[in-house]
């Protein structure tokens, strides 16, 4: 199996449940919710570049050529990429599906609408 294959995997899942939790916000602001998944995601993406590019450059660790696509951003292939996508789409989809705490919720309404 190549990486790539792999990551499609990882990538199906994290959409999928991202995909529910935007369908069950329906109707309710996500905007501000979109914008933080997207500083995140830009946040995520440079610090993969940086490190992944280092650790490869230390000999820290190799790829099987015949398992990368080929493409890469400086040293580090571009399947590394799919990890932070992934995660950037899943930790929040799942913080929103398991309830976690959000700016309004357990407060007054009163205090909410302010």
């Amino acid at each position: 199996m190549t990486y790539l294959a792999l990551n499609a995997v990882f990538m199906a899942v994290a959409a999928a449940v991202a995909a529910v939790a935007v369908w069950r916000r329906r109707g309710r602001q996500t905007g501000r919710g979109a914008a933080s998944v997207a500083v995140a995601l830009l946040i995520v993406m440079l610090l993969t570049a940086v490190f992944d590019n280092v650790m490869i450059a230390a000999g820290l660790f190799t790829y099987e050529p015949g398992l990368i696509s080929g493409l890469a951003v400086g040293l580090a292939p571009i399947e590394d990429f799919a990890y932070p996508v992934a995660a950037a789409l899943l930790l929040p989809a799942l913080w929103s599906l398991l309830g976690g705490p959000s700016p309004t919720r357990g407060r007054p309404r009163a205090e909410a609408a302010r």
